[in-house]
């Protein structure tokens, strides 16, 4: 009979038959195999009846329908049945339903980091049972953003612009990317200048200020109050003050004032977590999120590295001293005497590891034949910084050189890489900037004075990692949510990705704008992080899963939505924003009406009650091809002749053409087309025409008629 395991992805299934040997039958629920039924009270598929949730679950789809039947036959076939979902709250659940299906008495649940034989082989000999609170804390979750998602997303539909959903984690999400754009478009640029001056000495200082401020008249001066990216001077605000301390700097002697230098360690970065990974992986290798987390999960089913959804810097005992081990055979410089403590979050769910590869000696050579591309270069990725927060720290040798020209100072700063250490591995220091040998009170010989005219930057969109990581500190969702929270707005129309970068569409900016009227709290992030701490007391045992979904809906959601609900007709009777075209019969600006259904993301109407000639309302389209907006075509203004038959052959089913005529951009114009209109709407008869040209008939497909 044998055992039978069941895991999550069809893709772990050859792995652990390896492992486990022919007495093992392996089978996949991939993924959810139920969900919440559409049914009920605004098909929520639960009831609050009282202080208890009724939950009904049905089949996730009719794919889902034919893996648990396959699931139960296997089930009935085994020995024993073991549930080996995945490692976190999710899995955890998943791990329920599995057994809920099956009618499983005592599930046998098996949890493993990394697909190895080590790791699946004590996982197997020390089975537990579920962990209901966590199978709670994945229930409340689910039933919390249904509530959400449901009750919610019919205040969108009012818009009528496209709008489908809002949500729990998708709409504080959204919220973020929107108040960027809102500071982007609110942003004045000023003017400012780069003062610096060149010594043949060979490096470069920039003005640092006055000795003599008090004395002196500097009003049009002023610090920026915060390090710039890129090297410059103290901000100067007009082009006569750059020009007066350029002459100060020609005109007078230059010397060092002061020189302070000093050997600072940098400590290595803690290994991967998810939000790490894909940040790195987005700055590093250009992944978005979803293609980070797409090739990370082929690697953990390829037993490569271990479970790639974690909020935790810990690594094993075991990966720490083979790490060492590692290092005293390759570069015992690096051994460190005590090993760099990392800062852990508060969430981070206990038992679980870094993200790491499995088997630090497994050769490069080998994993490059092996593996495809990107796949190779993200393990790569992992391997290094799990090593790296295993070495040294880096020395630094921190270089300040004050040199003085009349009352004026100027600083330059040296970073000097004295001991590699841990960025021999993650190489996440600037290149050197090396200053010469100096001494106090040396004079300095002057190459140029000069200043650049710079401008104040807005600040830039996010791109897809910047996002995980402002998530991740504001308690936005959680590793499992990140990429797939981000797809969602993506999907829904709500942001667009260019250059890059996300950028919040008009769609997304009225949705935005609207629920912070309707329901403003769910954007907040200390709202939405509060219900993920909510979640995990519950997945910590401290909180009673329905009690604080029905607390929450009573207090705040239920009260929250009804409010909104009054405010509706108000809400929807907005002002439209105005364009710069005007009305062609009342001549006053049109107004901007937001709609999915054009390319421009917009239409023009009039609302001063003007009618086009048709008696509606007058609006009016974008013509990308004229450049500019125009009335609609009515179908009296395009008459259509009837089709006149040829004697020409149609050259796919041969029946005859006909003469079909028609108007466009105000010219008449003719075409000859098969004559069948059901043989027309095939595909084969896509190319199957004729245009009249030069006096002849020309087909781009089929040249010239005979």
């Amino acid at each position: 009979m044998g055992n039978l395991l069941i895991v999550e992805s069809p893709g772990k299934i050859k792995k652990l038959k390896s492992i486990l040997g022919p007495n093992w039958d392996v089978k996949a629920s991939v993924g959810h195999i139920r969900q919440l039924a559409d049914d009920g009270e605004g098909s929520l598929g639960f009831d609050i009846e009282g202080n208890q949730i009724l939950c009904r679950y049905v089949p996730r789809d009719a794919n889902a329908q034919k893996t648990i039947s396959g699931l139960r036959k296997a089930s009935r076939q085994a020995d024993q049945v073991y549930i080996a979902s995945d490692p976190d709250r999710e899995g955890e659940t998943i791990g329920w339903h599995i057994a809920q299906v099956l009618n499983l008495k005592n599930p046998q649940r098996v949890v493993y980091q990394e697909i190895t034989p080590t790791a699946v082989n004590n996982a197997i000999s020390t089975p537990r049972p579920l962990d209901m609170d966590l199978v709670q804390a994945g229930r409340c979750r689910d039933c919390l953003d249904k509530l959400v998602g449901y009750r919610g997303s019919p205040l969108v539909w009012r818009l009528n612009n496209g709008a489908k959903s809002v949500g729990r984690v998708q709409s504080a999400t959204l919220h973020l990317v929107c108040q960027q754009e809102r500071e982007i478009q609110a942003f004045v640029p000023e003017d400012y200048w780069s003062v610096f001056v060149d010594y043949a000495e060979g490096f470069r200082a920039y003005y640092h200020g006055s000795t003599q401020a008090n004395d002196q008249d500097y009003t049009n001066i002023e610090d920026s109050g915060s390090e710039a990216k890129t090297e410059e001077s103290t901000r100067v605000l007009s082009q006569a003050g750059a020009d007066s301390l350029v002459a100060i700097a020609q005109n007078n002697s230059h010397q060092v004032t002061s020189i302070e230098g000093r050997v600072a360690p940098k400590k290595p970065p803690a290994p991967f977590t998810t939000s790490a990974l894909q940040q790195a992986a987005g700055s590093r290798l250009k992944f978005s999120p979803e293609q980070t987390m797409q090739v990370a999960q082929k690697l953990y089913e390829a037993g490569l590295i271990t479970y790639m959804r974690t909020d935790s810097v810990a690594l094993s005992p075991d990966y720490c001293s083979v790490a060492r081990r590692w290092l005293e055979q390759n570069d015992a410089d690096n051994i460190p005497k005590k090993v760099a403590k990392q800062k852990v979050s508060k969430q981070a769910q206990e038992g679980h590891e870094a993200i790491r590869p499995t088997d630090i000696f497994k050769p490069s050579a080998e994993l490059k034949q092996s593996l495809p591309d990107d796949q190779f270069k993200l393990y790569v990725l992992i391997w290094k910084r799990a090593l790296a927060s295993q070495c040294k720290p880096a020395q630094i040798r921190k270089t300040i050189v004050l040199s003085q020209s009349g009352d004026i100072q100027w600083k330059a700063k040296g970073n000097l890489v004295e001991f590699a250490g841990y960025s021999k591995y993650w190489k996440d220091i600037k290149a050197d900037r090396e200053l010469p040998a100096l001494t106090e009170q040396q004079a300095l010989t002057l190459a140029q004075a000069n200043s650049e005219q710079k401008q104040t930057q807005p600040p830039p969109r996010y791109r897809e990692p910047k996002l995980v990581e402002i998530m991740e500190k504001k308690g936005i969702g959680r590793p499992s949510t990140y990429d797939s929270t981000i797809k969602t707005i993506k999907t829904r129309g709500y942001v667009e990705l260019i250059k890059g970068r996300l950028q919040p569409t008009s769609m997304g900016l009225e949705v935005d704008q609207f629920m912070g009227g309707a329901l403003p709290e769910l954007l907040e992030a200390e709202f939405t992080a509060q219900m993920e701490s909510s979640l995990d007391a519950i997945a910590g045992g401290n909180q009673e899963w329905q009690a604080y979904l029905i607390g929450w809906n009573r207090s705040y959601f239920a009260p929250a939505l009804a409010k909104a609900m009054q405010g509706l007709p108000e809400l929807t009777g907005r002002t439209l924003e105005k364009s710069k075209t005007s009305c062609p019969k009342c001549k006053q600006l049109l107004s901007k009406v937001l709609s999915r259904k054009v390319k421009k993301g917009h239409f023009l109407k009039c609302e001063n009650g003007c009618a086009a000639d048709d008696g509606r309302g007058l609006v009016m389209f974008w013509s990308d091809r004229d450049g500019q907006w125009q009335l609609p075509k009515a179908k009296s203004d395009m008459p259509q002749e009837p089709a006149e038959l040829t004697e020409y052959p149609c050259p796919v089913c041969q029946k005859k053409l006909e003469i079909y005529k028609y108007q466009k951009d105000g010219q008449q114009k003719q075409m000859l087309r098969c004559s069948d209109p059901k043989a027309r709407s095939k595909p084969k008869h896509k190319n199957a025409a004729y245009f009249f040209s030069k006096g002849k008939w020309w087909s781009p497909k089929y040249g010239e008629l005979e």
